[in-house]
Parts: structure tokens; sequence; C-alpha cells
């Protein structure tokens, strides 16, 4: 597993190594249930607001529901759908022609997240998802299918006793996107993005938790990288 983890990352360095790289710094308000209907079966949804470069206007809204089965305590799989519309500028043409104005992008998608706890009063989750893309351009529609490894950590600043319902709390966490599908029309290459990420939330019940962190994504493109500093507003609901 660590030379797995070690290659993956090896391969985001190169990917990103001589490129053109453009700065930007955009705000991300992510909202995310969890709900339980019995043992067995549940619901996910998460909704996502992220603005454009400096905080000039929405550029990207997500919203991916999906159904989950509960294997056992410290597993489960999920399979959903995704709507995102990405929201462009007025002003730039395609050579005599205008953009558009919307782009949108559907996807189907499928994960198996594994809970489980490093050490006492830690938890840590490893989600692994696919994605079937189906994403609208200006000229011509394309399919791809990607590859996503996340996990996160977190961990109560505060000394608990039994399980941790309430406090606060430090969380990290990291992703990785593989194009596996199609890449030569999307950026050519395997590596498609790496987001990491650090913040300080606040557990009020054993139902909700708010978070504040940065978010580094770095995005491997066609053309040119992107390093984005993403301030996170985080919201997370589980019933």
């Amino acid at each position: 597993m660590r030379k797995i983890v070690l290659v993956a990352f090896l391969s985001v360095f190169t990917s990103l190594s001589y490129a053109q790289t453009i700065n930007q710094n955009t705000g991300w308000l992510f909202l995310m249930n969890t709900t339980k209907f019995n043992d067995k079966w549940g619901m996910h949804f998460d909704l996502q607001v992220r603005s454009e470069n400096n905080w000039d206007g929405v550029r990207n809204l997500l919203v991916r529901p999906g159904v989950t089965y509960y294997i056992n305590k410290n597993s489960n799989a999920t399979v959903g759908y995704l709507y995102t519309p990405t929201f462009l500028p007025n002003d730039i043409l395609i050579g005599a022609a205008p953009m558009k104005n919307t782009l949108t992008e559907h996807r189907i998608w499928q994960q198996y997240i594994y809970n489980h706890q490093p050490w006492k009063g830690a938890a840590l989750s490893h989600r692994f998802r696919l994605e079937q893309r189906f994403i609208e351009r200006q000229i011509d529609d394309l399919f791809s299918q990607r590859f996503r490894y996340f996990f996160r950590l977190v961990q109560p600043l505060q000394k608990q006793e039994g399980a941790f319902t309430k406090g606060i709390f430090a969380a990290l966490q990291n992703e990785l996107f593989f194009n596996i599908q199609n890449k030569e029309q999307l950026n050519g290459s395997l590596f498609d993005q790496n987001r990491a990420y650090l913040a300080v939330g606040y557990r009020v019940s054993k139902s909700f938790d708010i978070e504040a962190g940065y978010m580094n994504q770095t995005v491997n493109g066609a053309n040119a990288n992107t390093v984005n500093n993403v301030a996170q507003l985080a919201l997370y609901t589980r019933f």
C-alpha cells in the first residue's frame, strides 16, 4: 500500500513539473448530510457552492444525492448522481463565436468507505470513488471516467470520555483524482488533481459539525496547471 501511494504522489509531481502555473483564490461552501433509514440503508446528500477567482461571483454548483448500503459498522457503499453547472464569464469568445454561458456536467458515481480508529479518540475514513462523467463542452461533449481516493482524519482537541459527541476538533484530509478513460481529451495525463485540506471545527452534537479550513487544490490542466487556494466553510449533519 505504501508503494502504491508513493507511486501516486510521484506521478503528481512529475505531471506538474513542466507546465505553467496559474494561481487562484476562491471560497467553497460545503454542506453534507448522511441519513440512516435503518441498520442497512440510508441516504447521502451533499451540496457545494464554489466561487470564481477572487470571490468574483459563483463558478460552480454541485448537487450530489446517493443511496447508501451499510455493509457493517465500519464500511458502506453508495451509488449516486451528480448535477454540476459551471457558470462562465459572458465576454469570452472562441474565435468570433461567443461561448456558452453555462456548461453542465452529469455524473453517475459509486463509492466505498471504510472507517476505523488509528488510535484512541481519532476517526479515519478512506473513500474510493469511481465516476462516469458526461461533460458538456463548448464544441463537443465528452464521456470520461475518473477514480478518486480520499482520506479524512478527525482528531478531538479535548479529552473525551467515551464517544466524541461534543467539542473542538482538527480535520486533515487529502484526495487524489485520476483520469482512467479518455484522458487524451482532457489533459493527456493519468493525474487529474490533488486536494489537500486542513481545518478546525466544532462538534455541536453527535448529529452536527461545523468547520472552517484551507484547501490547496492542484489541477493538472491541458495547457497550464492551476493552484487554487480555497477557504472552505463546511457543515456536516448526521441523522
